[in-house]
């Protein structure tokens, strides 16, 4: 729903688009925002890893256990773990039954997504 002063999506509604990361379902996508996007992400096993130039992300794991590469270093993650990932830190998530909310600033732009 797209108002003068508010939106509000269904996150479950939203039809999944695949990702680097595995299956992001995408909120906020239309040309009414330009200041982010939220995404319900279910991380695959075999996730790729890549960098944006200019976007920063924001992730909080709300299922799942794995864990993440940030510039080749590895950290845990667990339910409740936040991770703000700047522009040019190379990435990835991996898991099993990992799923994460992604909050991209600016809104997620497909063009400034780069495979390392």
């Amino acid at each position: 729903m797209i108002e003068k002063n508010f939106q509000i999506a269904r996150l479950d509604k939203i039809e999944p688009t695949p990702c680097p990361c595995g299956q992001s379902r995408r909120a906020f996508m239309n040309d009414e925002n330009d200041v982010a996007s939220m995404h319900l992400v279910e991380i695959k096993h075999d996730s790729e890893k890549h960098f944006h130039r200019h976007m920063t992300e924001m992730y909080y794991v709300l299922e799942g256990e794995g864990h993440i590469e940030l510039d080749d270093q590895i950290y845990p993650l667990s339910p409740g773990t936040a991770v703000l990932i700047k522009p040019g830190c190379h990435h990835r998530a991996v898991g099993s039954n990992l799923k994460i909310l992604n909050i991209p600033v600016p809104k997620f732009d497909p063009e400034d997504e780069y495979h390392v």
